[in-house]
């Protein structure tokens, strides 16, 4: 199909004055694959139904690009478009905004190209020819896509986090779908509504879909980190592959990444997980770890990344569960000023080490008439030095108490 073909064929639609957003997809579907014949357009309605873009581009099952539509003659700067595009922008880095007639180009979120191949005349789609080269020119590096290289933790969290809240909304749609739509999805793939019934049975009966989408979006997310953390393979990743790499010691992390790698994952979830695989993929591991351990004093970025990506991912979230992590070389030193006050305040050598005992009063109530206070009081034996952590996190005082016992 040739351009000129394409705004022939939208205009006897839009004459015919029946026609609506949902009318012209096939015909650009056709354009982009005349002008993109390397990649596959798909444009799939149980995916749009649950907050995909209109149109994903993908070069070898990878996604490259993708374009959302909406109908001709609605104005694309409309504020009721404003949340949906701004989700889009900062979760999808090759992104095309379309009315069918003007196409809008951003990357990494920044408006970068806009071109307009007709515009709307006295009732008729009127072409812009002397803009047809600029539009094959623009398509075609939109397909030839390849994703940055991610050196900065800070950035990967950004982008992790976007795409996660994407994903979160996605699954909250495909939950939430009623209706003849919903009858629909419910043949064609049902495993998102068993896992949330699984969930309630097993680990929290009240959970709403909101709840379990935000829970199973972030497990996602962090769980192909993990694992692209462990890939000695920088040049490849994908939703298999962090099957493969997950850590035998987290089975539930495992089983759920079996879902995640395998042919029954729910199509309308398939094109996000993949696009946060592909994400992982532009990650150079190495210098990622550099780069956290210089900024954070933390050298553990499986433990303590969570907290840099939940503060881009949810920050009122981060702060109800009091994801903080105290730095390193502060843990070390209480640890290490504890056990120095235990040698020198109170007389015990071996300070946190210390294995000796004594005895100590305890008041326990009982109901013998015989009590004057309704208590009586018994003597036990404990351990002098005693450690309680009410905030145990991911126990790095625990490792360095340990270290000095050792």
């Amino acid at each position: 199909m040739t351009i000129q073909e394409y705004i022939d064929t939208i205009n006897r639609r839009y004459k015919a004055g029946n026609a609506t957003e949902h009318s012209y997809r096939g015909d650009l579907q056709n354009l982009l694959k005349s002008l993109a014949p390397h990649v596959e357009v798909t444009n799939e309605p149980q995916r749009i139904d649950c907050g995909a873009p209109d149109y994903i581009l993908t070069r070898k099952g990878i996604p490259v690009g993708y374009i959302e539509a909406k109908d001709i003659g609605k104005s694309l700067d409309n504020k009721l478009y404003n949340e949906q595009f701004a989700r889009y922008q900062s979760s999808l880095p090759n992104l095309i905004i379309t009315d069918y007639l003007e196409f809008r180009l951003y990357l990494e979120g920044h408006l970068t190209t806009t071109i307009v191949l007709a515009e709307i005349q006295n009732g008729k789609i009127v072409a812009q020819p002397e803009n047809f080269k600029a539009f094959t020119d623009l398509i075609q590096e939109f397909s030839r896509y390849e994703g940055q290289t991610i050196t900065s933790a800070s950035k990967l969290a950004k982008m992790m986090a976007a795409k996660a809240r994407l994903l979160a909304d996605v699954i909250e749609k495909a939950l939430s779908t009623t209706g003849e739509a919903s009858a629909m999805l419910h043949e064609a793939n049902n495993s998102l509504k068993e896992q949330l019934e699984g969930f309630k049975d097993v680990l929290i009966h009240d959970i709403t879909p909101k709840q379990f989408a935000d829970i199973y979006a972030q497990t996602i997310a962090y769980g192909m980190f993990a694992a692209r953390l462990h890939d000695p393979t920088l040049e490849d990743f994908n939703r298999k592959e962090a099957a493969e790499l997950i850590p035998k010691t987290n089975p539930f992390l495992r089983k759920l990444f079996q879902y995640i790698a395998g042919y029954d994952l729910d199509s309308r979830i398939v094109w996000i997980v993949d696009a946060l695989a592909d994400l992982f993929k532009a990650t150079d591991v190495a210098a990622l770890l550099k780069d956290f351990g210089k900024a954070t004093q933390q050298h553990d970025p499986i433990i303590h990344f969570y907290e840099t990506f939940l503060a881009e991912y949810d920050p009122a979230l981060r702060k109800s569960r009091g994801v903080w992590y105290t730095p390193e070389p502060v843990v070390n030193f209480i640890v290490r000023a504890v056990d120095d006050i235990l040698k020198s305040e109170f007389g015990l050598k071996d300070g946190l080490a210390d294995t000796s005992k004594t005895t100590v009063d305890i008041k326990r109530a009982t109901t013998d008439k015989r009590s004057k206070d309704g208590y009586t009081t018994r003597q036990i034996e404990v351990h002098k030095v005693q450690m309680l952590d009410p905030a145990t996190g991911t126990s790095v005082s625990r490792r360095d108490e340990s270290m000095i016992f050792a």
